[in-house]
């Protein structure tokens, strides 16, 4: 069972953005919201089970999908490893985990998920799960084969997937066997997930901007 794979085993949702041509694209990666408690409204203006807030990205969850820290991370309880942007992902204990995103977005979606079951995830152009399914990713078993912790956690295998699709989604149902099937940097807008950039390499961005600014001034 996953609360003894998954439980036993928080920078707010990211925007992630390269150059132009990639600006409506949106990251969700779960960081800063409770271990174990509803996202509900995280990213949604309000907060999750536990009161934390994210950036309002106008998406809602339904009660079943979950925030899970890292079990190596202060405060957590998860039972994974080499999470693509430590420490925290979303997972479920019942039923599927459902996310509204009432706007729409159009091109593509995708995710990094590890799991010891199969799923499936599934797209539709209405709220809640209906209307047109628009797509269908399935998804293998993968999360708990040949590879070691960080230093800890069963579900150490993430395997980035995505698809493309026609039309407008409004939602997502993510499926799977309850506590067996964890998703993190659920992206909206491509069908690549997208991975926040690295500490370092933030900094290095900063070092660059700072010299082409020193630059203009003795211009």
């Amino acid at each position: 069972m996953f609360r003894r794979s998954l439980i036993a085993l928080a920078l707010a949702g990211s925007f992630f953005h390269v150059g132009s041509a990639a600006a409506s694209v949106i990251v969700l990666d779960f960081e800063g919201a409770g271990n174990g408690v509803s996202l509900n409204n995280f990213y949604n203006g309000g907060t999750d089970g536990a009161g934390n807030s994210g950036t309002n990205y106008g998406i809602s969850f339904g009660p079943n999908a979950l925030s899970l820290i890292d079990g190596d991370a202060p405060g957590g309880t998860g039972n994974f490893a080499n999470e693509p942007s430590p420490s925290t992902i979303m997972s479920f204990l019942t039923g599927t985990a459902v996310l509204n995103y009432a706007p729409g977005f159009t091109t593509g979606f995708s995710f990094f998920y590890s799991s010891s079951t199969v799923a499936s995830v599934l797209v539709y152009d209405g709220l809640d799960a209906t209307g047109n399914l628009l797509a269908q990713i399935d998804l293998i078993a993968q999360g708990v084969s040949n590879c070691s912790g960080d230093p800890t956690g069963r579900f150490c295998n993430w395997t980035p997937v995505g698809v493309s699709f026609a039309g407008t989604a409004k939602s997502i149902d993510f499926g799977g066997t309850v506590d067996q099937t964890g998703y993190d940097n659920i992206t909206f807008g491509s069908a690549t997930p997208g991975k926040l950039p690295e500490p370092a390499s933030l900094a290095l961005v900063g070092l660059g901007l700072g010299a082409l600014l020193a630059r203009r001034r003795k211009a």
